[in-house]
């Protein structure tokens, strides 16, 4: 028999990182009507008339507006739909995402 004994390994556990949250913004402009955002936050996001109506009113006061945060892959494609909905409907509305800090 050999003098070097055999080590058993030391188990290495990976960590899965958390995929890294987006921001969808809603940004105000002069030209949709209110009730039409209301409609496409109420559609799109799944929100109340009461909380989409907020969230219209504090974009329309700020300039924009954090709708919801979300994985990249769903906010992308939430703030794409809510956008051509705006585009469909022949206004300027504008949803843009941006990586959550």
């Amino acid at each position: 028999m050999s003098d070097t004994a055999i080590k058993p390994r030391a188990k290495v556990e990976t960590k899965a990182e958390r995929p890294r949250l987006h921001k969808v913004i809603l940004h105000n402009d002069d030209y949709t009507p209110r009730e039409f955002v209301v409609t496409v936050l109420k559609t799109e996001f799944g929100m109340t008339e009461d909380q989409a109506h907020k969230v219209m009113i504090t974009a329309h006061r700020l300039g924009s507006c954090v709708v919801g945060v979300f994985a990249k892959d769903i906010a992308e494609t939430k703030a794409t739909r809510a956008t051509d909905a705006g585009r469909t409907a022949g206004f300027p509305l504008l949803f843009t995402t941006e990586p959550e800090e």
